[in-house]
């Protein structure tokens, strides 16, 4: 069972996120919370496999949130899957690093929220398919999501961890880096694992960014 915190202040948007998370029979919704410090609280306490975070809410925003529960120096980290009404670049970058492990509009399908909140809780980075080319085409601009350089990088890096981040890149799941490698599930974990304190990022998404900004991989057309 895959248990679920729902974080926003609109009363209805909470409660509809969470019937469709306790509709699904693989999914439990477990807190509601309407502000920064009750999702915090909440998610500290219930330990769920990921938090839908919103990012407009009162007092401090949902990014201040995700970055005391992924952000750099958590030691435990909460994964977060950010669902937002704003379609706003700075958005985008704020939950990309406070260490969210997705991005998805408010107005996606119900059933494209239900499969990025799988997505997440796997281990799997997930963003809105309408916003990655254009995430990536800035973000390949930016330095602030860049701790390591490329040449540095790629000389931290071993051959076959070079080769997952490349996969990472292309938006494969684990499943599907195992397949292509001819490895485990459980050895393409363990290399994620290795892999990301290596980069200095905290999620699969952060690490593919990391792949376009320095020219691992080309931008897609």
């Amino acid at each position: 069972m895959i248990r679920v915190v729902v974080a926003d202040d609109q009363p209805l948007m909470r409660a509809g996120l969470a019937t469709l998370i306790d509709a699904d029979p693989g999914l439990e919704a477990v807190g509601g919370d309407r502000n920064h410090l009750e999702a915090v609280e909440a998610a500290r306490r219930t330990r769920p496999d990921v938090v839908c975070m919103d990012i407009r809410m009162p007092g401090q925003d949902g990014i201040a949130a995700t970055r005391e529960l992924c952000g750099p120096g958590v030691a435990d980290p909460i994964p977060v899957l950010v669902l937002t009404t704003f379609d706003i670049d700075e958005y985008l970058f704020g939950a990309l690093e406070a260490g969210a492990s997705g991005f998805l509009l408010k107005d996606a399908e119900p059933e494209t929220i239900i499969a990025a909140v799988r997505s997440v809780a796997g281990g799997n980075g997930t963003i809105d398919d309408g916003l990655t080319k254009r995430l990536l085409r800035e973000v390949v601009t930016r330095r602030r999501t860049q701790p390591v350089t490329g040449g540095r990088g790629t000389d931290l890096l071993t051959p076959r961890e070079l080769d997952i981040v490349l996969l990472l890149a292309q938006g494969m799941s684990n499943e599907e880096i195992a397949d292509e490698l001819v490895l485990e599930v459980s050895t393409v974990k363990s290399h994620l694992a290795r892999i990301l304190p290596k980069l200095g990022v905290r999620s699969r998404l952060q690490a593919a960014v990391w792949a376009y900004q320095n020219r691992i991989v080309e931008l897609p057309d």
